[in-house]
């Protein structure tokens, strides 16, 4: 079809038909118009390179290709191009690789936002799911003690406390979602870490008593400072722990501990389950990414956790022996009264 413009185009402006050639093949000031022929062609074809999987750099090394074949011929056949058929040919190509460019690109476009929102609307829709069954499980447990045939110490009321626990998983975990979002502030602010892991302990401990799991918490220095969003941490920590009670389970043993060293503070949760492989360690934080036999819950935890330790200019890591447990371990720069003492002063201002 290239050719086939590009010759008409060259008979029109040899009968001096400068309207007939400028509709064929569009204007010299490498405007992409699809209001031209080989405009409307270009861009049909952009698009059918994009549905057959090239790239766009192939869509522009297409027609330069055919540049080099139509140069090559020319010199083949002995055939001398003029000045103005040679600016013609540069006018098609240019205006041809334009519309072929535009629509691309446009079309790329389209099938990203197209995934995106496929994408968004699985996550509502996982997200509705689950908070649907905890509702639905505390609304039939609320009513079963309204009733007065059970109490609340007993498993109805245990059905019932899982259930809120769950909805405010859920409900934290997608607020940190959104606070580790493109554009989004934080709101840093510097606060004791000791103070921060009793907060942490006490909400942490109802859920640990739910699957029957040990908790234990070391002794955290009064020291030690922390400088950074403390709902993105809270979250992020939160997610670890729950994370540890699923996969310890019933019997099982969750140490919560931090340690500063040089101008690093970690906090660190380790259990005893059944651990992970190596490639299971390397997928982990994946968005939908679940391991183990349990698979409640979206697996969106670890991927949200990671992304608030890393949005508060930390890193979160873990260790796995298959058989042993994980230790995940949150790494943040230190901000405790320790380590501004022993740092050295800073030199004279000149």
């Amino acid at each position: 079809m290239f050719l086939d413009q590009l010759i008409r185009t060259l008979e029109a402006e040899d009968r001096g038909a400068a309207y007939e050639a400028r509709a064929l093949s569009g204007l010299a000031c490498g405007d992409p118009s699809r209001h031209s022929e080989l405009g409307v062609s270009a861009a049909l074809h952009g698009a059918d390179l994009l549905t057959m999987g090239y790239s766009i750099t192939e869509v522009v090394h297409d027609y330069g290709d055919l540049c080099q074949a139509v140069s090559d011929l020319s010199i083949d056949l002995d055939q001398i191009f003029t000045v103005h058929e040679f600016r013609t040919l540069n006018r098609c190509l240019d205006n041809g690789i334009a519309g072929a460019v535009t629509a691309f690109s446009e079309d790329r476009d389209l099938v990203i936002a197209d995934g995106q929102a496929l994408e968004a609307n699985e996550r509502l829709g996982f997200l509705a799911h689950e908070l649907r069954n905890h509702l639905n499980t505390a609304m039939l447990a609320l009513a079963a003690i309204k009733s007065g045939n059970v109490g609340l110490a007993g498993p109805t009321g245990g059905a019932l406390d899982r259930s809120l626990v769950g909805l405010r998983v859920l409900i934290d975990r997608s607020l940190a979602e959104v606070r580790v979002g493109p554009g989004m502030t934080l709101h840093r602010t510097v606060f004791s870490l000791a103070n921060f892991i009793r907060e942490i302990k006490y909400s942490a401990s109802l859920e640990a008593e739910l699957l029957k799991c040990d908790f234990h918490v070391e002794p955290i220095s009064p020291l030690l400072t922390v400088d950074a969003d403390k709902d993105l941490l809270f979250s992020a920590l939160g997610n670890l722990l729950q994370n540890a009670f699923k996969f310890s389970g019933k019997g099982g043993v969750v140490t919560l501990s931090a340690e500063a060293g040089a101008d690093r503070l970690q906090i660190k949760v380790k259990d005893n389950g059944p651990g992970l492989s190596e490639q299971a360690v390397q997928e982990m934080f994946l968005p939908f990414t679940q391991g183990g036999a349990n698979r409640c819950g979206l697996g969106l935890g670890l991927s949200i956790a990671r992304r608030s330790v890393e949005a508060n200019g930390g890193l979160l890591t873990v260790e796995s022996t298959i058989g042993h447990g994980c230790l995940f371990i949150i790494d943040l720069p230190d901000r405790s009264i320790a380590a501004e003492a022993v740092r050295p002063p800073a030199g004279p201002v000149h």
